[in-house]
């Protein structure tokens, strides 16, 4: 059944907040500068930024770095109900940049920290039924205790609710190619929708093409339902979508066609603007529900992707994770969707 337009639905994100330190020149001198990161919580960020209700499950450490990412994630307007704290410390990653924008990350304490040792206890009972859709991302599924407490969850809720699964490779914190993907594999059956990049899914099966992988992830499989939603992101090319009965792309946004002040393109998070853009998309039109997504029209996605598509070119004109806010989304809609002869 959709869901009535008056009706204020949470999406819930599930995962990592820790924090990021980027590449910067300071006087002269390299230097590292302190951001706010992990997949999950730039998603979050990214929903509230767009104007949906959002709310962060995860674990969060009592230290300093922890205190200012719950800090800034309620700045943000995401509910911390569901966070917990704990006393392990906050995991660090070191970004590198490389010549095509896109980046390599050297994770530090990730193993030990808070965001990987949530726990069951530290999960409501229930949800309340106004949250129509959890998001799962990154390494969290595959680290720690914390990644058994999260397949935990998808499994109870995914009867439920809309689950949304991002794999967000990443290879430095778990080089086991093949353990990997089997960890993949028993966790893409829970999600109705499941968008990967062609980066990772190149990683992750080097011998498969990735339209082959989406095909087969929405055949049947031996752990539940398979998804109703596969999409996978191609960087500048845009993405391509893939149901049971449909396979479309929605073309990439050039970063000049939408950006007031584009430098060198940074590529944080843009993946994560893509999935925050599109659930909330898929959200205001209300079909974020189980049966919306399974019967979801060729024009709803068509409308989704270019949102998505929007979004992350917009984050890749500025460093860091940084989402675009509503307001910004909709005046670079209107830049690009304007000729450039065009009278305003």
């Amino acid at each position: 059944m959709r869901r009535r337009k008056a009706d204020r639905a949470v999406i819930a994100v599930c995962g990592e907040a820790l924090i990021d330190f980027t590449p910067a020149d300071i006087d002269g001198m390299p230097a590292y500068v302190r951001r706010f990161g992990g997949s999950p919580r730039n998603v979050a960020v990214g929903l509230a930024r767009l104007g949906t209700p959002t709310a962060f499950v995860g674990r969060a450490s009592r230290d300093a770095f922890g205190g200012a990412i719950c800090a800034d994630l309620a700045r943000e307007g995401v509910s911390l109900q569901w966070t917990a704290r704990g006393d392990e410390p906050t995991a660090l990653a070191f970004v590198s940049q490389r010549p095509d924008g896109t980046h390599d990350f050297a994770f530090y304490g990730a193993n030990s920290a808070a965001d990987q040792s949530m726990r069951l206890s530290d999960l409501p009972q229930t949800f309340p039924d106004d949250v129509n859709a959890m998001h799962f991302g990154s390494y969290s599924l595959v680290l720690g205790g914390g990644a058994r407490t999260y397949e935990a969850l998808m499994r109870r809720e995914r009867m439920r609710r809309v689950i949304s699964l991002d794999p967000n490779i990443r290879p430095a914190l778990h080089p086991d190619r093949a353990a990997y993907a089997r960890r993949m594999e028993s966790l893409v059956p829970y999600a109705a929708i499941v968008k990967a990049s062609s980066d990772d899914l190149a990683w992750l099966y080097p011998d498969e093409r990735p339209r082959d992988v989406a095909l087969r992830w929405l055949a049947a499989s031996e752990y539940g339902a398979p998804p109703t939603l596969v999409i996978i992101t191609l960087g500048a090319d845009g993405a391509v979508a893939f149901t049971a009965g449909a396979e479309l792309r929605g073309a990439g946004v050039p970063v000049a066609a939408v950006a007031d002040a584009a430098g060198p393109a940074d590529a944080v998070g843009a993946g994560d603007a893509f999935t925050a853009a599109l659930l909330s998309r898929l959200d205001r039109r209300g079909v974020l529900t189980p049966q919306g997504v399974a019967e979801l029209s060729a024009d709803a996605l068509r409308d989704a992707l270019a949102r998505a598509n929007a979004a992350a070119a917009l984050t890749c004109a500025k460093p860091g994770a940084d989402p675009p806010t509503r307001a910004e989304l909709e005046r670079a809609l209107r830049r690009a969707n304007t000729p450039p002869n065009a009278v305003c």
